[in-house]
């Protein structure tokens, strides 16, 4: 059986993207766990389970998932993650991303792991997430991002967000701009701001924009793995 372990954010993941691949995951028939930080449970961004900001239908489905999935409920810590065990790594998206898993070394561990081993393991990372991928280093010690072809949250949508201080709309300041940090590591940045939805495939590495993208994100991790989505 496929197996994927999902890396959720303890300071806010966005909700479609962690939910929307979960789901997609599982009715594919995938095996999943899933880890935070220090195995406490994740924490999803109000902003993303606001009715104004994302829909009402979209709200109360995420609530339901986040409330009663039992894998969201019980999370193992990052550290105790064997990326020898899965397939994929899936890394949900959301500003939260950027004060816990972006910057967890277990985190950069699993995901360096994953893309680099021989059997075709697969990493997919969503939205701010993709900011892990310029602080990860390959086993030869550069930056594992470089020359990748991605995509990801980019600064023209961040700019709708923070204020000129950096300031997120609950107060808290912005660490980096996801964006910035990829091309500065290396990566080539493309998040298609003319297209509805941004998928990139690099390797063993699948990246997506943002909640929209998320779906069609899961859909091509499942592709990747070979595994078939049901009819």
């Amino acid at each position: 059986m496929t197996r994927a372990l999902f890396v959720v954010s303890q300071e806010g993941y966005w909700g479609e993207e962690c939910t929307d691949p979960l789901e997609t995951l599982t009715d594919a028939g995938v095996d999943i766990d899933v880890a935070t930080p220090t195995g406490d449970e994740p924490v999803v961004d109000e902003r993303s389970i606001d009715p104004d900001n994302v829909g009402e239908e979209t709200a109360e489905h995420v609530t339901e998932v986040h409330e009663s999935d039992d894998r969201l409920q019980n999370p193992m810590p990052i550290a105790d993650a064997d990326a020898g065990e899965y397939d994929a790594v899936v890394f949900p998206g959301g500003h939260g991303t950027e004060w816990d898993v972006n910057q967890d070394k277990h985190a950069r561990e699993l995901l360096r792991s994953v893309v680099e081993r021989d059997d075709g393991g697969k990493a997919l990372v969503v939205c701010h997430a993709v900011g892990l991928l310029a602080f990860t280093r390959d086993e030869s010690g550069e930056l594992l991002v470089a020359g990748r072809d991605v995509t990801g949250f980019p600064n023209d949508w961040e700019e709708g967000i923070v204020d000129d201080r950096d300031l997120m709309p609950d107060g808290r300041k912005l660490p980096y701009w996801v964006e910035d940090e990829v091309k500065a590591a290396g990566g080539n940045w493309d998040a298609e701001l003319d297209a509805e939805t941004s998928v990139t495939v690099d390797g063993d590495l699948v990246t997506a924009r943002g909640p929209a993208s998320s779906h069609e994100g899961a859909t091509t991790l499942l592709e990747q793995l070979g595994v078939e989505r049901p009819a």
